[in-house]
């Protein structure tokens, strides 16, 4: 008889998934169904991703990561996702956005977060469905002092993910189902067997997450948009990362406040040069150079090192009047 097979929350726990479905002994077919969260936090999203979609009889359910992906909301775990993805990422994301917000059949509902009673799923709203921060803030308003799977009275049982219920699933009642059993954070990867309702469950590996946030950081840091960050918000995301406990990331954060301590020394350099370049140059051929505006600001005797830095708010700006005026600086540390 063929089987629906539901996964809880995978986040790029790969192996685990592949013991689980040898555990639980799937079959062609038989349906695989993932509450969502396929990606983020694990060591694999990309051979997890590849498996669901490449599976015939496989449904995934957007989770809140998917999500994030989808609306461009990249937080730290969503920035290392898309570096293991690669040039896999754009497509990937593609195929995310082609997600169901709920699976449904004649023994069950699926959804990654929650849902509320007496709505049609078709009626349920996507930030209720898919646990977006603000489906999560309406959930708390509609139950300010308890979970809304307390509150769930329907007939059909409802299965769903994103709020870890612990190393066990957390089954209430033979028809509420939570399935996210940490497996990224080395707990337990659970799937739930139908039409039996049978729970199976394997061990994970390791504290995925923890590894792998380590193993990334550095790449990210090197991500970020530093060229473009004012200089207090440079200074600032230094001291918020300097806490690591990578010395290799540590020592790259201490290079990059060096270098722009070192773009911001440049500044009496840069007004000397725009000043020697105002005096050589005529107002026709000033009005034709790149550096046009701090040139005349120069000849009119308006241009200090305060007038300068207002001008150069960002590394990429200094590099660039820096170069207009014939100097070069150096650039981000690799």
């Amino acid at each position: 008889m063929r089987r629906t097979i539901i996964i809880g929350d995978i986040h790029g726990c790969f192996d685990e998934l592949l013991e689980l479905l040898d555990e639980v002994d799937i079959q062609p077919d038989d349906l695989l169904v993932s509450v969502g969260d396929l990606v983020d936090r694990g060591p694999a999203p990309g051979a997890v991703v590849r498996l669901f979609r490449e599976r015939p009889n496989s449904v995934v359910v957007m989770g809140n990561h998917e999500r994030k992906h989808v609306r461009g909301i990249l937080s730290y775990a969503q920035e290392i996702t898309r570096l293991q993805l690669g040039d896999h990422y754009a497509e990937t994301v593609d195929w995310m956005r082609t997600l169901p917000y709920y699976f449904e059949n004649e023994h069950v509902r699926v959804v990654h977060a929650a849902m509320l009673s007496g709505i049609p799923l078709s009626d349920q709203r996507e930030e209720i469905l898919c646990g977006s921060t603000r489906g999560e803030r309406e959930l708390t308003a509609l139950f300010p002092d308890s979970y809304w799977h307390e509150h769930y009275t329907d007939a059909k049982p409802v299965v769903f993910g994103h709020h870890v219920t612990g190393q066990e699933p957390m089954i209430r009642d033979g028809r509420i189902f939570g399935l996210d059993t940490g497996a990224c954070h080395g707990w337990n990867l659970t799937a739930l067997s139908l039409p039996g309702f049978t729970v199976h469950s394997v061990k994970a590996h390791a504290d995925h997450w923890s590894t792998v946030k380590r193993q990334w950081q550095l790449s990210v840091l090197k991500t970020r948009p530093w060229h473009d960050s004012t200089w207090l918000e440079l200074a600032q995301a230094v001291e918020r990362f300097s806490s690591t406990s990578d010395p290799v990331a540590h020592r790259w954060l201490e290079a990059l406040q060096e270098w722009a301590t070192g773009l911001q020394s440049t500044f009496p350099t840069l007004v000397a040069t725009a000043h020697r370049v105002a005096d050589e140059f005529t107002p026709d051929e000033m009005r034709r150079h790149p550096a046009a505006k701090v040139l005349f600001q120069a000849r009119n005797s308006r241009l200090d090192q305060t007038s300068l830095a207002r001008q150069c708010p960002t590394p990429r700006r200094t590099i660039e009047l820096a170069a207009a005026l014939g100097l070069i600086l150096d650039d981000l540390p690799n």
